[in-house]
Formats: structure tokens, sequence, C-alpha cells
């Protein structure tokens, strides 16, 4: 355990991960457990190697996807499930297809382990719900006033006009985002009179495993050897961040290049990335945002994982809110090796 924790905490900060000692169970373990709660189908939250998996019904095909032949049962969000005398529920966290919050509630205390989550509803993700506890565990990827997200529409229409813009002078145009969530986020969102809409093996892939769930996504063409280098400008390619870096980019010519993130925010990323154009878009809450679903909760505690940690728990604690900073082994949103690596062996063309 962390220091600066309570050994009788409901929730412990452990080598192996988020751990309920009374039910013996952990909260998206980042090594081998015998028995796994997942918020969400990303790969540093739903790692193989555990005996057994409890996500929500929306989240199971990525992760089965994803983690291949693991022993893995579902649950609807809001239908709770009693081990060893401690109440769980998953709750909608609004960052893709199926994530949640987890509330754990036990001898009269509530917890809830928030996972990652936004709070603007993007039509595709169930809607983030806010769930009254005493200590709440949240993120903090864009903890800081800096970010300060515009609503989605806005950002769609400027990814539209760019690929207009493009089109017209016979580019191709490429932008990055990951493959499971931000991806299906865009596509729904693009106008297609403009052009076709093209997929790298990864998008793709995680494509067919929501069209078979249901969800309508705007029709897509998987990128492949067969399709010629010419048959490529006026049209949009979405690819994986790591695409950017690789040989595979080189068939598309004209191109011009964008990164989907909230990372966009900063001066200098756009140049780093050395791309064209930065569309800031996050799957995560903004500063504002934040700070909305922690005072929701009306949380007497807060537990701040991966982010700004040191700078929103003093922010907090300043507040009047008893707050403290955890370590994880979560990833920010920007680390390609978040999604990508669950990708290995199946990122054809």
């Amino acid at each position: 355990m962390q220091d600066g924790f309570k050994k009788d905490d409901l929730l412990q900060f452990t080598e192996r991960g988020i751990w309920c000692p009374p039910a013996d169970i952990y909260i998206d373990p980042w090594r081998p457990v015998k028995r796994a709660m997942i918020t969400h189908g990303h790969s540093d939250h739903s790692r193989y190697g555990h005996d057994s998996y409890l996500c929500t019904t929306q989240a199971a095909p990525a992760i089965k996807y994803r983690l291949g032949d693991i022993n893995l049962q579902t649950v609807d969000f809001g239908k709770r499930t009693v081990i060893n005398g401690v109440e769980f529920s998953f709750h909608p966290a609004g960052h893709i297809l199926g994530s949640a919050q987890i509330r754990v509630a036990y001898k009269g205390e509530v917890w809830v382990a928030s996972g990652d989550y936004k709070l603007e509803n993007d039509g595709l993700a169930e809607p983030f719900e806010s769930v009254p506890c005493h200590t709440f565990i949240t993120e903090s990827t864009f903890g800081l006033p800096i970010y300060d997200w515009k609503p989605q529409e806005e950002v769609f229409a400027a990814i539209n006009d760019w690929w207009r813009a493009n089109a017209a002078e016979g580019k191709v145009s490429l932008i990055t985002a990951y493959s499971l969530g931000k991806a299906q986020r865009i596509i729904q969102s693009l106008d297609t009179s403009i052009g076709k809409i093209y997929t790298h093996g990864a998008v793709e892939n995680m494509n067919e495993v929501m069209r078979a769930q249901g969800v309508p996504l705007a029709p897509t063409t998987r990128v492949t050897q067969e399709i010629a280098p010419k048959d490529y400008p006026g049209h949009l390619v979405i690819a994986p961040p790591s695409a950017l870096n690789s040989s595979w980019i080189k068939k598309f010519k004209p191109l011009s290049r964008a990164v989907a993130s909230g990372w966009m925010s900063l001066r200098g990323a756009r140049r780093r990335r050395s791309v064209e154009r930065g569309f800031v878009l996050s799957d995560h809450v903004d500063w504002k945002d934040l700070n909305a679903a922690v005072d929701a909760t009306g949380a007497e505690r807060v537990i701040v994982t991966h982010g700004y940690t040191n700078i929103y728990t003093k922010y907090l604690n300043e507040k009047g809110i008893l707050a403290q900073a955890a370590q994880t082994e979560f990833s920010n949103e920007g680390d390609d090796v978040k999604e990508e690596s669950a990708e290995s062996g199946k990122t054809e063309s």
C-alpha cells in the first residue's frame, strides 16, 4: 500500500493495482490477479493475464477482441453485484463505448473509481452519470486551467472544413486518432459528401467490432495493398497515432496530416509531431468539467491519479477538499503505446 493511505481504506493502491480487501478483487489491475473489474477496453486499464474479468456488457466486445480467450463476465450498467458483503455497480463514464465508473459500497461507506471519463455527450459512449460518494478516485490527465475544450460540434466542423479544402486541392487528408473510441467518434461526425473514408487496419478492426454491436457508423474502407495510390487524393484516412512515424503513410500523396488530441492545446505540440493541423479533441474531461465532476459527487475525499496529480491535489486541498495523489500505471492520453500495444499483430495494411 502506498504511503499516506490508511490500512482500513475500502480501496487500496497496491503494486498490482487498486484492491478492495473485503472482496479481494481489483479494479483495472496492471499486474495479474485472480479477479479483476475493468472500467473500459483501453490497454492501460484492460490487461491480459487475470484469472477472471468483469466489465459492462457494452465494453465486452472490444475487450474480448483485444485480449482473446479470457474468462470474462459482463454486467449491465446500474446492476448491483455483492461479493462478500461489498456492493459493486458500474455507471457510465462517457469516455468510450461501455466505459464505466465503479461504485463500491461497504458498511455505509461509498467509493467511486472513475477510470477515464468525460462529461460531454459524444453520441457514441453512454453519457456520464455522476455518482455520489464519500471518496472519489479521479484522473487528472488535463488537470490544468489551460485545457478548455470547445464544443465538439465546432471541432468537427473544423475537421470537415480542413478535409474539404484539401479535397479541392487534390490532397489526401490523414488524421490520427486512437483506434478504440476517438476514431469512431470522428467517423460518425464526418461529412461523407466530401469523399470516402479510408481506415488503417487497427481502426477498421474496431469499427467491425462496434458494428457487430449494432453501433451505426458511416461506411469506411480498409486501406489495403490492392488500392492504388491514385485512388486516395480527395479522400480522408483515419489512422492510429503510431502511423505518423511509419512507412505506412508513404502511399498517400500529396498529403495533409492532422492529429486529433487534447494535447493539441499545447503550443508546439503540432510542430513536434510534424503535422499541418492539430484539432483539440479529447475523450477526457478538461479543467472545468474535471472540477464539475468532482463537485457533483459531494465527495469528502478525492484521490488523484494519472496526469497533473500533484498540482490538482494541491488545488483541491486549498479548496478545502481532502485530496491526495496516488501512483498508478495508467497512461495519459497521447501515449501511443496505450492503444497500439493491444493491436500487436492486428494492424495489417
